[in-house]
């Protein structure tokens, strides 16, 4: 009997370690919450994690060094004392750049919508069929968010079925009277996120992450100059890209993530293909204009 037991715990504990498909942090901050009673934030900060890590997000088998490294800063900003929460969701993720101590950033978004329930102690249940909570449903989404994004820089529209899934997420939430997760929610929330995912109408900015990631910034750790000439190439179709369309809100994502990273690769080029890049992304990306005006000047 003790032996069929140890069986079973062992099975368990190979299935939930094969499970992990993310590599996530999660950090739980309250600094504008007035209470001596911290367990709870730990509590949450433990049940996101475990959430996140434990659960299967991927159709493919995952070996420990293919974890998707991502992060997740939860800041409450304000408590019921009971089981009611409203914070701000920061949500990152990253991946190698082949060949190369290098680390590129694919998320950097901030949920400024992220009400939930939770009680002290809860382990977070989800199903892909139906709406169990907020906390529960949000977590999921950019799940979803983070391996379509990973997919998408390894092969052309690799992330299109999880972008599906996220957007299963987004309709299963309709029943809900969470934030986020409506159209008349605003132009920045987990509604139009994945709308745009999931739009033709972006295809040429989901195809321009895949040529910029494995023909561009993977290559350049063994050929620089062939991997910023692909960058070169492909940059203009960034001015393409549709940012006057009610919520849109996937170049603003990219450019989050992007902006700096393309400051960088194009600093040391020659004045000529500076000055080119520098009027491409301003055009591109104008809310970001004063930055890229560095280029004028780099070296």
């Amino acid at each position: 009997m003790k032996r069929a037991l140890f069986i079973v715990l062992i099975l368990a504990f190979a299935a939930t370690a094969n499970a992990q498909d993310l590599n996530a942090r999660v950090t739980v901050v309250a600094p504008k919450v007035q209470t001596t009673n911290k367990r709870v934030f730990q509590s949450l900060e433990t049940a996101m994690k475990d959430f996140l890590n434990g659960h299967k997000w991927l159709g493919d088998p995952v070996q420990p060094q293919e974890r998707i490294d991502c992060s997740f800063v939860l800041n409450i900003v304000s408590w019921d004392g009971g089981t009611n929460f409203s914070g701000e969701l920061q949500v990152q993720s990253s991946r190698p750049v082949f060949n190369s101590n290098y680390t590129t950033t694919l998320l950097n978004l901030n949920d400024k919508d992220f009400d939930f329930s939770y009680t002290e102690g809860q382990t977070i249940d989800y199903t892909d069929q139906t709406f169990t909570s907020n906390l529960a449903s949000v977590m999921a989404f950019y799940a979803y968010i983070i391996a379509g994004t990973d997919y998408d820089t390894f092969s052309r529209y690799g992330g299109s079925s999880y972008f599906a899934q996220a957007q299963q997420v987004v309709i299963n939430a309709q029943t809900s009277s969470y934030k986020g997760w409506k159209a008349f929610d605003g132009n920045v929330s987990r509604y139009w996120l994945s709308e745009n995912l999931n739009n033709k109408i972006y295809a040429t900015l989901r195809s321009f992450m895949y040529d910029y990631h494995r023909a561009g910034l993977d290559v350049m750790a063994d050929n620089p100059g062939l991997g910023k000439k692909m960058i070169t190439g492909i940059l203009p179709l960034l001015a393409q890209v549709d940012r006057t369309r009610i919520g849109s809100m996937l170049p603003l994502i990219f450019f989050s993530a992007k902006s700096d990273e393309l400051v960088s690769i194009f600093s040391g080029s020659s004045p000529q293909e500076r000055i080119q890049a520098m009027n491409i992304l301003i055009q591109a990306d104008p809310s970001n204009g004063i930055k890229y005006q560095v280029l004028q000047k780099a070296n």
